[in-house]
């Protein structure tokens, strides 16, 4: 009798112990059903100087012109940049100890700001970087903005994309993005480009290509020892930020937080 005890008691426990897989946090998850992302490669073509004191946050061609938006609290500013020789042309110092910048787009001849924790967005209008024309209220961290013809898209840091009516500031949209093995969180700056969305992944060396319909990753852009050894300061120079796209010549300028460089790329 106890020899039949014993083994209804192990039958007990390895049922229960086949059970455990699904909150095991080392067990990976299974396929999303999404197609696993293509590579997309790509040729530098150019190098130019990056002001090293800019903490880049945001990234945005405008009427031949590079526009800029720095973060690192009272180091935070919006500029007006020759890329071809790194010169800062007009520079607005926007931030505080408690104003952080963050992500820029031109929608419509106005620049949208973003700022990363306080909840503001600063509104200028294209022709005077000097002072916000209107601010608005943002519910979430500001991380990354764009725009498609009719919306502002706004990352925060996660995994969403969130589409938002460039008057009112009111969230339109909600897209989760996901690749084949789940969702890809830490989306920062961001660019619009062909019907798709561009976004650097946060402490990364990737820039991912986003359907903005699904959220569904399509491409990775891998960036790997963009800078050489002697471009980089040691704390100082940080990850690679920065995308912005030239209609014109269909190129990508690429650069980093506080890097020396900026690079042009053409996919290929």
């Amino acid at each position: 009798m106890r020899i039949l005890l014993l083994f209804i008691i192990m039958g007990l426990l390895s049922c229960n112990g086949s059970e455990t897989p699904e909150t095991d946090p080392d067990i990976k998850s299974g396929s999303t059903g999404i197609a696993a992302p293509q590579m997309i490669n790509y040729s530098i073509l150019s190098e130019y100087p990056h002001d090293t004191s800019a903490y880049t946050q945001g990234l945005e061609f405008h009427k031949g012109k590079l526009l800029e938006s720095t973060g690192d609290f009272e180091g935070s500013s919006l500029r007006i940049t020759d890329y071809k020789t790194g010169k800062v042309e007009q520079i607005h110092k926007m931030g505080t100890a408690e104003i952080f910048g963050e992500g820029i787009t031109v929608f419509k001849n106005k620049i949208y700001q973003l700022t990363w924790q306080n909840h503001q967005v600063y509104v200028y209008d294209d022709k005077n970087i000097t002072q916000p024309i209107k601010t608005f209220q943002w519910p979430y961290e500001g991380w990354g903005i764009a725009h498609n013809d009719s919306l502002l898209i706004i990352s925060d840091g996660t995994s969403n994309l969130y589409f938002v009516h460039p008057e009112t500031f009111k969230v339109v949209n909600t897209v989760s993005v996901r690749d084949n093995n789940g969702t890809v969180n830490m989306l920062n700056e961001l660019e619009f480009v062909n019907g798709f969305v561009y976004a650097n992944v946060y402490e990364t060396n990737y820039i991912v290509k986003i359907n903005p319909e699904s959220g569904h990753v399509t491409g990775i852009i891998n960036l790997p020892s963009l800078l050489k050894p002697a471009d980089v300061v040691p704390y100082r120079t940080n990850v690679l930020n920065g995308i912005a796209y030239d209609s014109t010549s269909k190129r990508f300028l690429i650069t980093g937080k506080r890097w020396p460089k900026m690079f042009e790329l053409q996919l290929n």
